[in-house]
């Protein structure tokens, strides 16, 4: 008769990455959002771990958690153990020829700048199933299975990231409001709108354009940074452009730049591709680089 005892069971794999997680990102609620659950799962989750391990991982605070010593200790561990399976897990798409391309970009990006180039990198690449998702924050490619991602960031000279455009803000609209302006104070008395993440640059560009005193009132608000740029090329204010998002626009005429007075953001228009890539994805990158 065989024997078959039952052997020892780790804990589950979900649990280690909730813990990875919050403790990599310093939080469950940052958890929660990378790993798309609840904070009352990655907490669940954390619990089980505790009661498998026997000892405290997090200590609890009102203003939120802090790793405890054995957290600490193991959390690097895990954060290479991790980071390996994801390598892992993309190589083996990689040499498996997968055909399909991800890409993840700030939803201005997608609608602005990716949107109006999609056309010609589907003819030249038509072997290539292309999938976009729009997200608020860049995905970590270390682990998300995403190809590609494009958003504004400052350069960090990492091999696998491409500026794409440097940013450059300055006040635009249609010709029939820029026909009421001479000059940066005329502004005064004009509908400004504004993106709700971007608020603040019309008061940098004033700023920096030697304008500090300028009166700039608040006027409509977008959560859409492409609403937006709709609304001015339909005539309702002026809008601060970016000039990457911009250039269809600009060219055409629909939106035109009033003043000068152009200010850097010390941003840029970056491209971030995961490693290993597939073929489809470097062809992809490379279309995208041109």
């Amino acid at each position: 008769m065989s024997v078959s005892p039952p052997r020892p069971k780790g804990p589950p794999l979900n649990a280690l990455r909730a813990f990875e997680a919050a403790a990599r990102l310093g939080g469950f609620a940052a958890a929660a959002e990378e790993l798309c659950v609840t904070p009352g799962a990655v907490s669940q989750h954390i619990k089980a771990l505790e009661d498998w391990t026997g000892a405290p991982l997090f200590e609890r605070r009102s203003q939120g958690v802090a790793l405890t010593r054995l957290g600490a200790r193991t959390a690097e561990e895990f954060r290479a153990a991790f980071d390996a399976l994801g390598h892992a897990q993309r190589g083996l798409r990689a040499h498996a020829g997968a055909s399909d391309v991800s890409i993840a970009a700030l939803p201005a990006v997608a609608q602005l700048w990716l949107s109006p180039r999609m056309p010609a990198i589907r003819a030249a690449a038509p072997d290539c199933a292309i999938s976009i998702t729009a997200l608020e924050t860049p995905p970590n490619l270390r682990r998300e299975i995403f190809d590609i991602s494009l958003f504004f960031a400052e350069p960090s000279g990492r091999g696998n990231q491409r500026v794409l455009a440097e940013d450059e803000i300055f006040p635009v609209c249609a010709s029939q409001v820029a026909a009421r302006l001479t000059s940066p104070p005329d502004l005064a008395n004009e509908t400004l709108l504004y993106d709700a993440t971007w608020a603040e640059e019309w008061g940098n560009w004033a700023e920096d354009a030697d304008h500090p005193d300028l009166e700039l009132g608040f006027g409509p608000a977008f959560s859409l940074y492409s609403l937006a740029v709709d609304e001015a090329v339909n005539g309702a204010g002026v809008l601060m452009g970016h000039a990457p998002l911009l250039r269809r626009e600009l060219e055409s005429g629909a939106l035109v730049a009033p003043f000068g007075e152009t200010m850097r953001t010390g941003m840029a228009l970056i491209m971030e591709t995961a490693t290993p890539a597939s073929a489809a994805a470097q062809r992809v990158a490379a279309l995208l680089e041109g």
